[in-house]
């Protein structure tokens, strides 16, 4: 596993120093999905590589729920000068898997099948930090649902979006 110290990039909500790589699909399988979400989330495994790039941040996890945090700057900006919907579409993907992720067992894996997101306030750097969560909406053997919500600093509604997640054994 390669782990890089946490840049300037990152969103520092937390004073655990975090790192960035990925956990190897053998410890992943000693977990539990709620135990690999939380490690996430308290720095005690690595955040995914696309985190770094793009400056989020795992905060908060329980079972069939997870928030990721971010602080959209002028490197996310489209042409148009507001913040790339990729941000808000990644922080939704990765709030939403990781909430189905944190009801599995151990051996147990997902990954998204399908998503969908609406963007109902664009997002600029101005708009200041953004909150991500993800909760479980149903979750059987096979499929789990879940829906999502950005919001901004006073709790208006910025983007929202489901994900449906096939669930296997790993």
């Amino acid at each position: 596993m390669i782990l890089y110290p946490a840049g300037e990039e990152a969103m520092p909500s937390h004073s655990v120093k975090k790192t960035y790589g990925t956990v190897s699909a053998g410890r992943q399988k000693e977990m539990s999905g709620l135990e690999f979400v939380q490690g996430l989330a308290d720095g005690t495994l690595p955040l995914n590589t696309i985190a770094q790039t793009l400056g989020y941040d795992v905060t908060e996890a329980e079972t069939g729920r997870v928030v990721v945090t971010a602080e959209p700057r002028d490197i996310h900006l489209n042409p148009a000068g507001t913040v790339h919907g990729g941000l808000a579409a990644t922080m939704l993907d990765s709030c939403m898997g990781l909430a189905i992720q944190s009801t599995l067992q151990k051996g147990v894996g997902s990954t998204t099948v399908e998503f969908k997101i609406s963007f109902v306030r664009p997002i600029t750097p101005d708009t200041g930090a953004i909150r991500a969560e993800g909760t479980v909406i149903s979750r059987g053997r096979r499929v789990g649902s879940a829906e999502g919500r950005v919001t901004d600093g006073e709790g208006r509604l910025l983007v929202h979006g489901t994900t449906t997640c096939l669930i296997f054994e790993t």
